[in-house]
């Protein structure tokens, strides 16, 4: 077989999908944002069903919409007509997929569903269907041919079923004004979720609490403080706890490069620290500590921590919200 010809096989089939749905979206389905409306106003949840590979996108559009904010199950149809139609009721949309619009598993279960005065939304690629006439919003979402050399796997029918599947589930986000923070929620194992759910004062390193210095502490006790905690900084602190300074393991570096060996030991907080340093609030969002030490000209690895009336309340470093999966 010619590689090219396969190549330019592969990357035809990528741009039929890609034609299909530009297509889809300039002819853009009349009954879409009745079925918008419908989705919104649904009391219970959202059944999908469809069969082979209509069944598949069904399941994948369950899941989307389960997390972005509308409950929703997969409703298999051959179980359907054994006993699993009793998860339908009247507070629920039905969505049926069937690119035929004529699949006999689907409609052998549509006179049960009616029966419930469930409303039922097809998604299908024909005008005219068996489908399509007992549903009461019909999307049509069709193509000129599939991307399979023979016409007949489903292909380009698939792809056009999930972008139009995929849009319902941005518009429903939109209609119900859903957050970032409310996708969180439903995603707390997931990088996203942390971001927006995890806050500072969870990765304050406890050993930094208490641990800190006043501005007029010797040389020998800053060091002492560092080599006690090991996280590489010692805050300066006055009586009222407001941080007058940072003193890291570079300041500490420099401050000894900078200064002659025989008064090393009149070294005092003053003289090593960085004064006024940026701090982090302990009820802020573990992302804006992160987004702090990264969005600088240098960058730093450690902050102070503060609470709501700006006292001292510990250390925070980068390797712990990298660690956090930030």
């Amino acid at each position: 077989m010619d590689e090219n010809q396969t190549v330019k096989e592969a990357k035809d089939t990528l741009l039929m999908a890609a034609e299909a749905l530009n297509r889809l979206s300039i002819n853009f389905p009349i009954d879409f944002e009745p079925s918008v409306k419908l989705l919104t106003q649904c009391k219970r949840l959202v059944v999908t069903t469809g069969v082979g590979k209509s069944g598949f996108i069904a399941q994948k559009m369950a899941a989307t919409l389960t997390s972005t904010g509308t409950p929703a199950i997969f409703l298999d149809p051959m179980n359907s007509l054994h006993g699993d139609l009793g998860v339908v009721s009247k507070d629920d949309v039905l969505i049926c997929y069937s690119y035929s619009g004529e699949a006999n598993e689907i409609l052998a279960l549509i006179p049960t569903v009616k029966n419930r005065g469930t409303p039922i939304i097809s998604i299908v690629g024909r005008a005219v269907s068996s489908l399509g006439e007992v549903s009461d919003l019909t999307i049509v979402a069709p193509i000129e041919k599939e991307a399979c050399p023979l016409n007949l796997a489903p292909t380009t029918s698939t792809i056009v079923a999930m972008g139009i599947s995929d849009a319902l589930a941005v518009a429903l986000m939109y209609e119900k004004q859903y957050r970032a923070e409310d996708f969180a929620l439903n995603h707390p194992a997931g990088s996203l979720g942390r971001r927006l759910t995890l806050k500072v004062s969870e990765l304050v390193l406890e050993e930094t609490k208490l641990n800190f210095l006043k501005i007029n502490a010797s040389f020998k006790e800053v060091i002492f403080s560092m080599s006690s905690t090991g996280v590489g900084a010692i805050c300066i602190v006055d009586d009222a706890m407001n941080v007058n300074g940072l003193i890291t393991d570079g300041d500490i570096r420099r401050a000894v490069e900078s200064c002659d060996g025989s008064k090393l030991v009149d070294l005092t907080a003053a003289d090593m620290m960085t004064p006024n340093p940026i701090s982090v609030a302990l009820d802020s969002m573990a992302v804006d500590a992160l987004n702090l030490m990264e969005q600088r000209s240098s960058q730093i690895s450690v902050l102070p921590v503060v609470n709501e009336d700006g006292r001292y309340s510990g250390i925070i470093r980068l390797h712990d919200l990298i660690k956090a999966g930030l």
